[in-house]
């Protein structure tokens, strides 16, 4: 078997030479783009829901399915509401990334490490009440017994301040911290006069109190007037028959005013989590309801925290072009491998271009410095007269020849070098002439 050919240590040198700074500027390269990357996003996340039965807790765990199916794990916390879910998010020791909070209960400044990324349906303010009389204005509840939601509830600071506006307070009406279930149970049994809750049409509580033909639910007749003193309400209709239809439940067209459910994150949640949520909320949320239009949800509209760019990205254009084709952690992979081959082949090119480049430099440089030498001896020889200086131009030019016979070459630039031996020859043959003419 033939051995292979061993480089010589010269050879190995100029390899080196000439690969070395391209290896090093790549490794700089690779080493600037990698801080440029985002991490993987983590297989877990913490989201806070609501209260057992609730219409959050519901939905959470619809998300936690969704989620599922793309390998990411969702861990539920259940909470008293809405209060509660903007304080844990806003704790960036309670583990919670995404929660459930209602309109109008963020703050000014709440938005400092929180991000909405969408709203996600209305949740009506619903107040039942006992009694013949009907009642349409919030007014006409001063001085009776009203459930309004226990402390933690989005329905307790949307009730205060609702019943602010006409004046109703803890000083002059009971106002009791009562939640839905037992808000309904109490108000059947004739405990309590009127409960308000917010709760989406589907609720099982809703539903319950709406059979209840003992109660009533009020329409209220000032709606668009309260949304103009509360910015974050919208004015909502509740169709005759849109809860039972076959029941004729309600029984007229019911105003309501209703916050908007906002699906909230943490700022340093993963952006690649962004779009998983918002296309899980366009799944969810997306479908015609009682009180809204196929795809009027998810939307920007209603968010009280300033939105994510990453969601509004997503509402505008769809998910990404990789999440589009491809699984969701592939299509993660080969974004994050993007940032850093770009940049990378963007040097890669000129480097493979160059670097053969400068190795035959290095190579042929060795070579045609003699050049130099054997001009110069050209030149002395056309002032050359005597034998003697024949004689030293002819140890000058066996110096060279010594010298030129003992460059490494590679065999791929042979050619050169013996370009360089057959030049050496031809001014050789002009020095003997000129030695036998000095004699």
């Amino acid at each position: 078997m033939r051995k292979p050919k061993l480089l010589l240590p010269r050879e190995s040198r100029d390899v080196w030479a000439a690969v070395l700074p391209a290896a090093v500027i790549l490794a700089t390269v690779v080493w600037i783009a990698y801080q440029f990357v985002e991490p993987a996003p983590p297989k877990r996340i913490v989201m806070t829901g609501g209260s057992e039965g609730g219409a959050y807790e519901g939905y959470a765990q619809r998300y936690k399915q969704l989620l599922a199916e793309d390998r990411i794990d969702v861990v539920l916390l259940p909470s008293a509401g809405s209060v509660e879910n903007l304080k844990r998010l806003m704790d960036g020791n309670s583990g919670a990334t995404v929660g459930f909070v209602q309109g109008g209960i963020a703050k000014e400044g709440d938005d400092d490490e929180l991000m909405s990324l969408a709203g996600l349906y209305h949740e009506p303010l619903w107040v039942f009440y006992r009694g013949e009389r009907t009642i349409d204005q919030i007014a006409q509840l001063r001085g009776r017994r009203i459930a309004i939601g226990p402390v933690g509830s989005g329905t307790r600071p949307l009730a205060l301040r609702v019943l602010a506006l006409a004046g109703i307070n803890a000083k002059n009406t009971r106002l009791l911290d009562l939640g839905a279930d037992d808000a309904a149970d109490a108000l059947a049994k004739g405990r309590i006069d009127a409960a308000m809750l917010v709760a989406d049409t589907d609720s099982p509580t809703v539903s319950q109190l709406l059979h209840d033909r003992r109660l009533k639910l009020m329409s209220f007749a000032q709606a668009e007037a309260i949304t103009r003193h509360l910015h974050y309400l919208s004015h909502v209709v509740l169709p005759e028959g849109g809860i039972d239809f076959a029941a004729n439940l309600p029984a007229h067209d019911v105003h309501l005013v209703a916050p908007t459910a906002n699906l909230v994150v943490r700022d340093d949640i993963h952006p690649a989590l962004i779009s998983l949520l918002m296309g899980a909320a366009t799944e969810i949320h997306g479908g015609a309801g009682l009180l809204r239009k196929a795809g009027e949800f998810p939307s920007e509209k209603g968010v009280d925290l300033a939105m994510s760019v990453d969601a509004e990205r997503y509402l505008k254009s769809g998910p990404p072009f990789l999440q589009r084709h491809l699984p969701f952690w592939l299509a993660v992979f080969i974004d994050r491998m993007v940032v850093m081959l770009l940049p990378l082949l963007a040097i890669l090119i000129p480097l493979v271009r160059f670097t053969p480049t400068i190795y035959a430099w290095r190579i042929k440089s060795r070579i045609y410095r003699w050049y130099g030498k054997l001009k110069v001896l050209e030149v002395d020889m056309e002032s050359a007269k005597t034998a003697a200086e024949a004689r030293a131009l002819e140890e000058r030019l066996e110096s060279i020849a010594q010298s030129v016979s003992r460059i490494p070459t590679p065999l791929a630039y042979s050619e050169y070098l013996y370009n360089l031996r057959s030049h050496i020859e031809l001014v050789r043959a002009r020095l003997d002439k000129l030695a036998h003419a000095a004699r």
